[in-house]
C-alpha cells in the first residue's frame, strides 16, 4: 500500500485542469494511497480522503476527528474560494459533541414538520414562476435561470418570507459568490440586512415557517444561534440543491436510460438523481476535520491539529465490490454525497424532495426539451468544493401562456387538453418525465 509521504507533490483540486478533468485529479490522488495530499487552495495542503472505506470511518469517528477548523483557520488563503466555507461560525456544521447534538436536534425537528406534500406544491408553484419567464423563447439556460434561482425561492417561502424576497435574496448570494469584490461586499451587506429583517420579522410576530419553529424550539436557540442555523441552510442547501437538479437534468436529457418520451417507460428522474449523487457529487469535496492528536489512518500519519478533507466525488467512484460492469447504482442510497455519520446532511430528504420536484415539474411541461450544445461540450465551474456546471443550454418548443390559467402555458386553444391537465407529449425526442 502507498501512503503519503512530505516529499509527495500535492494535487491540485482546483483550476481549469481540475474542473475539466476531476477523475484524473481523483486518479492521481489514489495513487498516494486511501489519503492523499491535496492543495485545497494555492499554498493551502490538505490531508484528503478518497477511499469509501476509510471516508465511512472517518465521519463515524468523533473521538479522533473533530469539525474545529479554527486550528488551521489562518493557513487557509482569504482570497481563495474555500475561506469563507472554511470560516468557522457558531453553527451545526463546525460543532462536536453536546453542543453539536444541541443544534443539530433544532434543525431536524424543524424540517421534520414540514409537510412534504406541501413542500412539493411550493417548489411547483416557484418552478412555474421561472418556467414562465422562459417558455415562449424556446431557449433556457437550466443552470441560470431555473437550476441556481429555484432553491432559494423555495428556502426564503420555507422560512416565512414573501415571494418577491426570492429574487433578492438569489441576486444577494450570487454577488457574494461572484468575482467583483465590491459586489461581493455589497451582496454580503443586503444578506445580512436579510437575515436580521427575517429574524425580527418572526421574532415579532410567529409563523407557520422555519424560522418560527427555530425560535420556538424547547433547546432554546438565541438570536445569534438561530440566525447562523438559517445562514446555514440556505448558504450550504443551495448550492448542492442547484447542483442537483442540473447534474441531474444533464442525464436527463443525454442519457439514453432517460431519454425517451413520456410513454416509453423510460427509467425515472430518482433513478437519474441517484445516479447523479454517485457519480457527480454536487458537493465534490468537503466535510473539513482536525485531528485532535497524532493519528496514524488507514497508513498515513497525521499530526494534531492537520486539516483533513473528505473527497466525496473521489470516493464515491472509487472501485467497489460488486458494482455492475457499467457502474449503474440505481436505487442503491450508499452514496457518499450527503456525509454519513453524526455529521450526515440534515436537509438530505428536503434537498431530494426539492430537486425531484423540479425536475418533474420541467419534463411535465417542456417534454421536448434537448440539450442545445454536445454533452462533451458542457463546463464546470473552477473550484475546490461544488461541481457547478457553467451552463446549461437547452432547446425546446416555444410555449405561449395558458389565457385560461388552467396551465402555465399551452401549444394551442386545441392542443390544451382538459382544464388542469399537462399537455399531450410529442412522440420523439422527449424527456422522460416521472411516472
Amino acid at each position: 500500500m502507498t501512503t503519503t509521504t512530505p516529499d509527495m507533490a500535492p494535487v491540485r483540486l482546483y483550476g481549469a485542469e481540475h474542473a475539466a478533468d476531476p477523475e484524473r485529479s481523483y486518479e492521481l490522488l489514489r495513487a498516494q494511497g486511501p489519503v492523499a495530499l491535496a492543495e485545497a487552495a494555492p499554498g493551502f495542503v490538505v490531508h484528503l480522503v478518497t477511499d469509501y472505506r476509510a471516508a465511512l470511518d472517518l465521519l463515524h469517528d468523533t473521538e479522533t476527528w473533530s469539525k474545529d477548523t479554527r486550528p488551521w483557520q489562518s493557513r487557509v488563503p482569504e482570497s481563495s474560494s474555500i475561506s469563507q466555507p472554511t470560516q468557522w461560525r457558531p453553527n451545526v456544521i463546525f460543532a462536536d459533541g453536546e453542543n453539536h447534538a444541541h443544534l443539530r436536534r433544532v434543525i431536524t425537528d424543524c424540517f421534520g414538520l414540514l409537510d412534504p406534500h406541501e413542500v412539493r406544491t411550493l417548489t411547483f408553484r416557484h418552478a412555474d414562476t421561472l418556467l414562465s419567464a422562459f417558455a415562449d423563447a424556446g431557449t433556457v439556460d437550466l443552470v441560470a435561470q431555473y437550476a441556481t434561482q429555484l432553491p432559494l425561492m423555495v428556502f426564503n417561502s420555507l422560512f416565512g418570507m414573501p415571494d418577491e424576497y426570492g429574487p433578492r435574496l438569489v441576486e444577494m448570494l450570487a454577488a457574494m459568490v461572484g468575482s467583483d469584490p465590491a459586489r461581493a461586499g455589497e451582496g454580503a451587506q443586503a444578506f445580512g440586512a436579510y437575515l436580521a429583517g427575517l429574524y425580527e420579522t418572526k421574532a415579532a410576530q410567529r409563523g407557520d415557517d422555519l424560522t418560527s419553529w427555530f425560535i420556538d424550539h424547547p433547546n432554546g436557540l438565541d438570536r445569534e444561534e438561530a440566525t447562523q442555523q438559517i445562514l446555514l441552510t440556505l448558504g450550504a442547501g443551495n448550492e448542492p440543491t442547484a447542483n442537483l437538479i442540473a447534474n441531474t437534468c444533464v442525464r436527463m436529457l443525454s442519457d439514453d436510460r432517460y431519454f425517451g418520451t413520456l410513454t416509453t417507460g423510460s427509467l425515472p428522474v430518482q433513478h437519474a438523481i441517484d445516479d447523479a449523487l454517485w457519480n457527480d457529487s454536487p458537493v465534490a469535496n468537503y466535510s473539513f476535520h482536525t485531528a485532535r492528536r497524532d493519528v496514524t489512518f488507514h497508513g498515513t500519519r497525521i499530526p494534531a491539529g492537520a486539516p483533513v478533507m473528505i473527497s466525496y466525488a473521489a470516493a464515491n467512484t472509487c472501485p467497489h465490490q460488486g458494482v455492475p460492469a457499467d457502474g449503474f447504482r440505481s436505487g442503491n442510497k450508499a452514496h457518499l454525497a450527503f456525509a454519513a455519520g453524526p455529521h450526515a446532511c440534515p436537509a438530505r430528504d428536503l434537498a431530494l424532495l426539492i430537486a425531484t420536484a423540479a425536475i418533474e415539474r420541467l419534463a411535465t411541461y417542456l417534454p421536448d426539451i434537448t440539450l442545445a450544445v454536445p454533452v462533451e461540450e458542457l463546463t464546470y465551474k473552477e473550484g475546490t468544493i461544488h461541481r457547478t456546471l457553467t451552463a446549461l443550454p437547452a432547446r425546446f418548443t416555444p410555449l405561449a401562456p395558458d389565457a385560461d390559467g388552467a396551465t402555465p402555458w399551452s401549444r394551442s386553444s386545441a392542443d390544451r387538453g382538459s382544464a388542469g391537465s399537462p399537455r399531450t407529449a410529442p412522440q420523439t425526442g422527449a424527456m422522460a418525465s416521472a411516472p
